[in-house]
Order: C-alpha cells, then structure tokens, then sequence
C-alpha cells in the first residue's frame, strides 16, 4: 500500500512537471505580445483560426493561443493570469479536472482552453451551477472574448427559440446543466429541423464540475406530459397516514430512510379503506399511495427536503441548499408532499423524454472541469467519465488554520458553544462565516443570535436570490454570515481592511455533511490566496450523520469519559475527527452506488434513445425520399404478421387470422380475399401481401401531387408514431425499472431483468411502431395540408 501511494504522488509530481514545461513555452511569449497593439493582438485569433484550417494542431496552437489571452485579460480585464492558472488552463484543455483552491481564480483559468478550443468553430460550452453565474461570467468574461474578436452567448431557461439557437451558434456559450440537458431533450422531440436550438457537442468546460457530475448525477432530467389521474386518493391517503403511531401502525429505518406498516398498521387500513387485503392486486394503486403518504409525512422534512413557497411545494437541493426550481419528485411523491402541505394537489405527470448527467457530458467530444474539491471522488471522475483529477499547486502557501471537530453531547450544547463562539469574535470584529446542512438550522441559528442582539445574515434556499449581495459583505469585519451549503459558491468572499490583523475569515460548521467535499468547500472560503483565516466545525452525538452512521467506538468511548447528560463535556481529538471521516466515506461509498445504479439503468435507455433520436433526426433531416424506409416498414410488418399467423404444424395455421390482420392494416375486403390465402406457404404468403402493399401504396403514391408532398405525408405519419410510442415506452421503462426491484426478492438480478425485459420491450415498441405507420400509409386518406405536430410537454424536472 506504501508504494501504491509513493507511485501515485510521484505521478501527481510528474504531471506537474510536465505542465510546468508547457506553462513555460507559454510564458515565454510574453515581452512579444506585450509589445504588440491591440489590433495586432486581435489579430491573432484569424491568424490561428486560418493555421487550424490548414491542419495545425490545438495542441500546437497552445502556448500562443494562451499568451494571447493572458495579454488579452491583462489589457481588458487588469487582470494577468498566473502560472498556476496557466497549468489549470493547459489540464482543461486535456480534458481533465483542475482542482484549484478557492480564490485562485477558477474562471480566468477556463479562458484560455476556452479560446484555445472556440478556434475551431465547433462552439465552447461553459457550464455553471446556476443563471447568476452564468449571467456574471458571459458578461465579465465576454468583455476580453469579444476584443479577441470571438462572440459570446448566454443560454437561459426562459429564452425564446430563435434566442437559444443564436447563443448556441456563438463560438462560446454560457449555460447551466440544466438547460443543457434539457436543450437536448427537447430538440429531440421537434419535428422541424429549423426548431433545434442545439449544434453538436464539441468541448464544454464544467465549473464546479463535482457539484453538476457527481452531486446532481443522482436525479435524471425529465421532461414530462400531463397523465389523467385523480388527486382525490392523495387525500384519503394522507388523512389516514395522519392518523398512525409510530412503532405500533408504522416503523422508520432512519438508516436507509424506508418506512413501512405494522401488521396493526395493515389492519387499520384495510378497514379504513373497507378492503379485505390491501396487497391484493386491484388495491395497488392504493398501497401506493399509502406508500407515498407515510414518506412524505415521516421521512420528508419540510425546511430540509423541501420548502413550502407562495403555495407551492419546492424541492431543496440537499448539496447546495438551493431551490431546484422546475423540479419535482416522480412517481406521486410530490402530490404525496402538497397532500401533507394541504396546498393545491397538481396532476401527475408521464415521462416523455429522460437523460442522466452522466450520459448527457459524456456526448461532448471533450469534457474538462475545475473544483476546488474533486480529489475525493478521483475514481468516479477516471471511471464514468475517463477524465483524470489533477491538483494545481496553489499560488501562494495556505496558511488558515483548521482546528480539530469539537464534539458535544446533544445538539443543545453545541448550538450554545456556537453561539459562544460567535459572540467573542463578533466582539472583536473579526467576520464570521457559519456554515448549516439545512434551512431548518440556519434559521434556528438565527433565532439564537438574535436573542444575543447579534446582528448576521442569513443566506439558504429561502432567499438565494440575495446571494450576491451577501457574500460580497461576509468578509467585512464584524460580519456574520449564516449560509446553507451553497455558502456563495463561484463567488469570492474577499476581507474588508484591518480583517487580516483579525485573523482573517472565520468559517464554522455547526455539523459535517455526508460528503468531505462539502465540508472541504466550506473550508475552503476562508484563507484564499496566502490570506489568514480560521476554521471549527461543531458536532454533536445527536448529528443525523452521527445518528445514521457514527460508530459504537465513539459511543463507547464518550461513554467511559462522562454521562451523556453532562452538558459542559466537550470532546476535541483527532481520533473522533478519523471516525467522522470514516462514516463520511461509508456514506460517499452509498451515494457513488446510488449515482452508478443510476448510470447503469439509464445504459439501458441511452442505446435505444440514441437509437430513436438518431432515426428520428434522419427523418427530420430528409430532403428527398422516404419510400425506403416506409418500404421497409412494410415489409417487416407483413412477415410478422405472417410468421404470428403460421405459428407450428401447418394444420394449426390460422389463415382467417391472418386475413382479418391484412383487412385490418393495409386493404380492403375488395382487394383481397381469403381464398387467395389459404393453403399458402408463408414465403408465398409474404409475398402476395407484400405485392398487395405495394400497389396500394403506388396508388396512395400517386394521389399525391409530385415527391414533395409525398415526402411531408411520410414524415408527418412517421413522426407522429414514432413519438407516441416512444414516450409510451419511456412511461413503460419508468414503470419497469419501479417493478424489477421486487424481483430481487426472487432472487434474481433486478438490474438484469431490466436490461433483458427492456431489450425485449423495445422491440415490441419497433414493431408497434412499424405496424402504426403501415396502417397509416396504407388505410388512411391522403391529406394534402397534414401538418407535423410536436408532443407537448408540460413541464421539464
């Protein structure tokens, strides 16, 4: 093991190295550049544009492309990028992760792969964790493009079309994940080329890039369609769930978060709801919602799952405590939660279009990103998304200074020794940054320093749209700031005068999240850049980390030092902090199962959603002919029919089936009878319909006024198909995926089932949809003024 960890930082010193080397060759152009003017400058982005064409490698262009910008940005934006940030830059351009320190500017980092890559024409993705961002650094950062002579766009949620698609066209694009993904989704469920937004995707540079890769992975992004169900059973559901005792009609596993009825809790149910068994098959709809119920009022905590806002239940992003607007749990939960709420139940939704984070970034043909903390989830990053974490030294040595935990025996306690805390380096003046896990917490922390007539902010999901304005005061002296985990994340919390004779920021956490990154993060606000600065996290035995995963060692040992009813007790020692850490990375371990799960039941859907999205664009994108394809939709959809109908001994043929099977799809009683059938070999039988099929549609064919029209009926026919069965099958694999877990109680692979019945449900839907459009083509009356039409979705999560 000594040599494994020997081998990997001789490795990591390595790499250093070599991105030493490439930093200096870049460096080493600087006195030219300086003495160029602005237009010799600009000047450079055709020279390299028109070097591309002719072959010369990014690679190559590298040490000018970034000089030029470092120049550039000196010249603009007064800023001159340093070596560090030039070996980050050279990291994203590989298509690897920087890790970079908070304060040791991340996004003048990204402009020089940036500009490197938008050489190329194919279009540069900046990705943000949110709008504000996005907003700030497309116009902050657009300012030194834009004298470089590249344009600029910005892509957000409520942009029209035709705005969206000049953002993409730009050679760099700022955007969220979000609208990323779902830019991507809808332009695949269009059904005029000219209304996709998106162009291929070429290199995006991901900030934050944990945060949106490995934190957001867990939650696909769906687009979804009104389903017509009653709400009335969400109430019920909820009335009775009221109404239960814990432990004796309902029990609570805090671990793994499940909840389920007593055999007591069954028995009120079915007499509630007059039912002799409510695990008989026509009472699952209602065990569902029963299900759901007991999680929305048992498991799901208002101010920490979720908040309540003008009506409207919103779900709380437990990684960065923001709002995820738009968002809303699937498969009833969230009715189950406006039940709880006693605010208006909206309808359920049907799954029309889906995709994971995971494979939507690994559709870029290169993909980069920066963090200040990715050293902890490395593996993840090497296994789901080939991209190797490198961690960049920083500019100037840090010197904050991190404490030991301190650990307290109930939540009380801790909260009085934070507050303790917090009021002698108020007094003092120094500025203080608390971190909470919850908006629960933040404003209990609130409640208690104003008692003590402290004046703070608070910044969580409540009131992010503040952020901005807080953050750029929590580094003055006095200040307190109270922040849920966002804690201003992308933004520099920089010290007022005389803060550095105070020792700098001081940022508390008043518990440890379930993942070290968070907490790194928090951390990692204070003591930016060579700045002094303080931290001291807070926990106690009554934790929800500690509760759920703290082990019996350190119970033991709190045990033989004191009775746990002894306030004042307050353990610091390094040995409690490795146990800490220990649960952190058995919860981690948790989640990256959860988020690789995740992945691989959407492996299943992604071959066959690029599959239908890849034949769906050919359709789109057709500009002459589609009698190949109709064709062949014909064809596959007689010999089915034949082979269904001569299943066995010839004697057991069902040739009157097969009959009314060709009535039914493709003619008329008139143009065959079943006479011309019977007694036929089905390679004869093949061929006799098949010929049939083919001089109707010679007549639908020729009904139409010329190849144009021809073309727009086929598109208009196999669009409409293909979409209603393809989100058909997308509720089916939704309502598959929900089943196969209780196969596991057969003792078989769930996930195996997935794959196997999935395979086979695509089929089905492949035949399904070949046999619509036969039917179509052939029964239906030519129309001339069809027009295509879009499935319409209600809502994207």
């Amino acid at each position: 093991m000594a040599n494994f960890f020997k081998k990997l930082v001789e490795n990591d010193k390595k790499e250093l190295r070599r991105l030493n080397k490439i930093a200096n060759k870049v460096f080493s152009y600087e006195k030219e550049y300086e003495n160029l003017s602005d237009e010799q400058l600009k000047g450079k982005t055709e020279e390299f544009k028109a070097r591309y064409q002719n072959g010369e490698s990014l690679d190559k262009l590298l040490p000018e492309a970034f000089a030029v910008v470092r120049e550039g940005a000196k010249r603009v934006l007064g800023l001159f990028p340093y070596k560090v940030q030039v070996m980050g830059g050279i990291v994203l351009h590989h298509g690897d992760i920087a890790e970079m320190r908070t304060g040791e500017g991340k996004t003048l980092t990204a402009t020089m792969p940036v500009y490197l890559n938008a050489i190329s024409g194919d279009g540069v993705h900046v990705v943000t964790v949110n709008e504000y961002l996005s907003t700030r650094d497309a116009e902050e950062m657009g300012e030194l493009y834009n004298f470089l002579g590249l344009s600029v766009g910005l892509n957000l949620a409520g942009k029209s079309a035709a705005d969206k698609r000049a953002a993409y066209a730009a050679d760099i694009t700022y955007s969220t994940n979000n609208e990323l993904g779902f830019d991507y989704l809808r332009d695949n469920m269009v059904v005029y080329k000219e209304q996709m937004v998106q162009r291929p995707l070429n290199f995006a540079v991901v900030d934050e890039v944990d945060s949106i890769l490995i934190d957001e992975a867990r939650t696909p992004l769906i687009i979804s369609g009104q389903a017509e169900k009653s709400n009335i059973l969400y109430s019920r559901a909820d009335f009775f769930v009221k109404g239960l005792v814990e432990e004796e009609d309902y029990v609570i596993d805090i671990t793994s978060k499940t909840i389920g009825l007593t055999d007591d809790g069954i028995t009120k149910a079915e007499q509630t709801f007059r039912t002799p068994n409510l695990y008989s098959v026509e009472n699952a709809a209602l065990t569902h919602h029963i299900d759901q119920a007991l999680r929305a009022n048992y498991i799901m905590i208002r101010d920490i799952d979720y908040v309540v806002d003008e009506g409207e239940v919103k779900i709380v992003d437990q990684f960065t405590g923001r709002i995820m607007d738009g968002r809303r749990y699937s498969d009833g939960l969230h009715q189950a939660i406006e039940a709880k709420e006693a605010v208006e139940i909206q309808n359920e939704s049907k799954t029309m279009a889906t995709i994971t984070f995971q494979n939507y970034f690994r559709m870029y043909k290169k993909l980069s990103g920066m963090t200040g903390t990715a050293k902890t989830e490395e593996e993840e990053f090497r296994e789901i998304y080939n991209m190797q974490t490198i961690v960049i030294p920083t500019n100037r040595p840090i010197i904050r200074d991190d404490q030991e935990d301190l650990l307290y025996p109930t939540l009380q306690s801790k909260f009085e020794a934070v507050v303790r805390d917090i009021k002698e380096r108020h007094a003092m003046g120094q500025p203080i940054l608390v971190g909470t896990v919850a908006v629960e917490t933040s404003e209990l922390l609130s409640r208690l320093l104003a008692k003590e007539k402290i004046p703070h902010e608070v910044l969580n999901a409540k009131n992010h749209f503040k952020e901005a304005e807080i953050i750029v005061g929590a580094g003055q002296r006095g200040s307190v700031t109270i922040a849920t985990n966002m804690a201003g994340r992308g933004t520099d919390i920089k010290l007022g005068a005389g803060v550095k004779e105070l020792g700098g920021l001081c940022v508390i956490g008043t518990e440890r999240h379930e993942s070290r990154r968070i907490d790194n993060q928090l951390r990692g606000r204070s003591g930016r850049q060579g700045d002094p600065g303080a931290t001291q996290f807070y926990l106690s035995l009554e934790d929800d980390l500690m509760r759920r995963f703290g082990s019996e060692r350190i119970q033991a040992v709190w045990n033989r030092i004191g009775s746990g009813e002894d306030e004042d007790i307050v353990i610091q020692n390094r040995f409690f902090t490795r146990q800490i850490e220990s649960a952190q990375k058995r919860v981690e371990g948790n989640n990256y199962d959860t988020r690789k799960n995740v992945l691989e039941y959407d492996e299943v859907m992604r071959e066959q959603r690029e599959t239908i999205y890849s034949q769906r664009l050919q359709v789109i994108n057709e500009s002459e002919s589609l009698e190949d394809v109709t064709l062949n939709m014909i064809r596959r959809t007689v010999k089915r029919l034949v082979e269904t109908y001569t299943i066995g001994e010839p004697k057991t043929w069902n040739y009157e089936g097969l009959y009314d099977a060709v009535i039914a799809a493709i003619a008329s009683p008139q143009q065959i009878k079943l006479s011309e059938l019977e007694g036929k070999q089905p390679k004869e039988l093949e061929q006799i319909i098949l010929n049939l099929a083919e001089s109707i549609y010679a007549e639908k064919k020729h009904q139409l006024n010329g190849a144009e029209q021809l073309l727009e009926f086929q598109k208009v026919v196999i669009l409409r198909v293909v979409d209603q069965k393809w989100t058909d099958h997308i509720d089916d694999m939704d309502q598959l995926r929900t089943g196969v877990g209780l196969r596991a109680y057969a003792q078989t692979n769930p996930l195996t089932e997935y794959q196997t019945e999935g395979y086979s449900r695509f089929n089905e839907m492949i035949s399904a949809i070949d046999f619509d459009v036969t039917r179509i083509v052939m029964k239906s009356q030519i129309r001339q003024n069809l027009q295509r039409e879009q499935v319409k979705p209600a809502h994207s999560n």
